[in-house]
């Protein structure tokens, strides 16, 4: 089957767009004119082909100035990544910084939902049973790179962990908080990681091409206390166009790249 021209058009601009040869973030496209007389089209065909680039995001339209390339946001580069190691979001955040960058970690959100699906697997409850959800959001010079929700079973909460349920951030980091509070200790962890297509919700927050091209890391970090329980369970998603992961073993030189060297920034539970 033929490939439609506006659809020839779109390709062509897109390839052109990912390529920077019609400049960076904010730069203007042709004009639907200068469009029709570049490819032989007519108004109509030109306009299909820029709507389609529209849906995908890359590029946006301002009336009567005209379409524009979207904003394309810089990789960060985690390294360290899969140690297991926690991390607290002050190490983040000092983490961006050291790349000269501006992090921003919001303020969890907090649900208490019933246990079903991937949570209640993997913390081995029944379907009914109460968890608490943390959500958050990181974000780096503005930009959304990474979703983050941790579940825990109601129970920790119970027994004396009641800062889980509370809109605040657990500045000496959840896991030290529940072993205080309630006794539970983490000692050992499992990261499960799967490559997937971004469902409707993170194409709309992490501003996505709806087609699936850009794919979604989801790392599933479940916590293990000292009886061999599983207690809380952490689900982070990046975005493949705005992340990098780096891993190292032995000695490994440093990277000369003219940037400062970028610290461990493994998921954290909050």
């Amino acid at each position: 089957m033929a490939v439609p021209m506006w659809r020839q058009i779109a390709d062509d601009l897109r390839a052109k767009i990912e390529a920077g040869d019609l400049g960076g973030d904010g730069a203007a496209l042709p004009t639907e004119l200068e469009l029709q007389d570049l490819y032989g089209a007519s108004r109509n065909t030109v306009r299909d082909a820029v709507k389609w680039l529209v849906t995908r995001g890359l590029v946006y339209t301002r009336s009567g100035h005209g379409t524009f390339v979207s904003h394309k946001p810089d990789p960060f580069v985690t390294k360290g990544f899969g140690s297991g190691l926690e991390e607290l979001n002050s190490e983040f955040e000092v983490a961006v910084r050291d790349q000269r960058r501006a992090p921003v970690v919001s303020i969890p959100r907090i649900e208490i939902q019933q246990a079903q699906g991937l949570p209640g697997a993997e913390l081995e409850l029944a379907d009914g049973t109460s968890i608490v959800c943390r959500h958050q959001q990181r974000n780096i010079d503005g930009d959304p790179y990474s979703l983050q929700t941790t579940f825990y079973p109601m129970s920790l909460v119970d027994a004396g962990a009641t800062r889980l349920i509370q809109a605040k951030n657990i500045d000496e980091g959840a896991v030290a908080y529940i072993e205080k509070a309630a006794g539970v200790r983490q000692v050992g962890a499992r990261d499960r990681i799967t490559v997937r297509a971004p469902d409707a919700n993170e194409v709309i927050f992490f501003g996505l091409p709806d087609d699936g091209r850009v794919a979604i890391l989801q790392i599933v970090r479940t916590g293990f206390d000292q009886t061999g329980r599983p207690f809380r369970v952490t689900v982070t998603t990046y975005p493949a166009d705005r992340n990098q992961f780096v891993l190292e073993s032995g000695n490994v030189p440093v990277q000369e790249t003219g940037q400062p060297e970028p610290a461990s920034t493994t998921s954290v539970a909050g």
